[in-house]
């Protein structure tokens, strides 16, 4: 046998050997951060509400401050569409506000188009904690993300650390949100 059929057997078979491990590999992630914000429950909700607002704490929207946006309907509200699109490391999607529990939560749904397409479904929730430093009631805000991916895409997740690379985008962000609220 020569080297270039060696080669590709072996291409073939490291292909055929990663195909069969994505039939027993996950195909989905959900990745948890929370931060607790020294502020009033009804002030943090009331920001983080309106998606508009991620462009000053959301690491992936900061990616490009000269992105393309787009808006759909009224800020703060279920249906609400904000669009983006950028030529840097942010992409082009949008992302909906399906559902708001005032004072609790709000879900959304993220449609990304570009690098790649995919949906994702994301929530934020607040809860009331009491801290040491604010006898006032401050703020606890858990922020969730979780999505799906199809066979054969799924075997990307053998190969990157999604849950420690969105974690720290979800805590980068969180923590932004906190410095500003906290001003």
């Amino acid at each position: 046998m020569s080297i270039i059929s060696i080669g590709l057997l072996l291409l073939v078979s490291l292909l055929i050997l990663l195909l069969i491990a994505g039939l027993f590999s996950r195909n989905s992630y959900t990745i948890e951060q929370s931060v607790i914000i020294e502020q009033p429950l009804e002030k943090v909700f009331n920001y983080i509400k309106f998606l508009k607002n991620q462009d000053y704490y959301h690491k992936w929207v900061m990616l490009d401050p000269a992105m393309k946006r787009e808006f759909k309907g009224q800020d703060g509200t279920n249906g609400f569409i904000y669009g983006w699109d950028s030529q840097n490391k942010a992409g082009a999607g949008e992302q909906e506000i399906k559902e708001i529990i005032d004072g609790k939560r709000i879900d959304m749904e993220v449609r990304f188009r570009k690098p790649f397409k995919g949906v994702a479904y994301s929530f934020m929730e607040t809860g009331p904690v009491t801290t040491q430093l604010n006898n006032n009631h401050a703020t606890n805000v858990k922020w969730v993300f979780s999505s799906q991916l199809k066979y054969p895409f799924n075997i990307m997740l053998l190969f990157m650390n999604i849950d420690k690379t969105l974690g720290r985008d979800l805590k980068t962000s969180l923590t932004n949100l906190k410095t500003i609220l906290e001003k």
